[in-house]
């Protein structure tokens, strides 16, 4: 039985967004047990020319609520980029998964056809909305939601593969 564009995306975008939730929440207890602030952690990045692990949340965030708005053919709310702390980068995935949560199978499915424009400083790149969900929405959403766990695992923070797909 094919799987409907609604299955293939809203509850994976859930799962990695409680993921994120997850790996936050790891990161703040592993910081106060150090005796550190958990914002040094947020400001830290893999490799110094990719982005701070707090940049990793808001962008996986953008890319969550991103993929549900252009396949249903809705608007994308903007989200300002200005969380600093864990309880705002808590705050912006719980704004997320309300938005995500808004949507059910009627606004998604059947639309696997509808064109998706992405719009990138140099280039603008048009799929059909299961091309976009499969081959870009998701992998992207994927990758900042592993680099945001992958900093807080090179700070130290016990995290397991268990945790990155969303379980405590």
């Amino acid at each position: 039985m094919p799987i409907s564009l609604y299955g293939a995306s809203v509850p994976a975008i859930l799962q990695m967004l409680n993921s994120l939730s997850v790996t936050l929440r790891r990161t703040e207890e592993f910081a106060k047990s150090k005796g550190i602030e958990a914002e040094t952690i947020l400001g830290d990045r893999l490799i110094e020319d990719m982005h701070p692990m707090v940049r990793q949340v808001q962008i996986a965030c953008d890319h969550a609520k991103g993929l549900v708005a252009r396949i249903s053919g809705k608007d994308n709310p903007k989200f300002e980029d200005t969380e600093t702390t864990v309880s705002e980068l808590h705050a912006r995935i719980a704004k997320t998964m309300d938005f995500v949560k808004s949507f059910n199978a009627a606004d998604i499915d059947g639309r696997d056809e509808h064109p998706v424009t992405i719009k990138l400083p140099n280039t603008e790149m048009t799929f059909p909305a299961q091309t976009y969900v499969v081959n870009y929405g998701l992998p992207n959403l994927y990758f900042h939601t592993s680099m945001a766990y992958a900093v807080a695992r090179k700070n130290g923070v016990p995290l397991g593969k268990s945790n990155f797909m969303g379980r405590e």
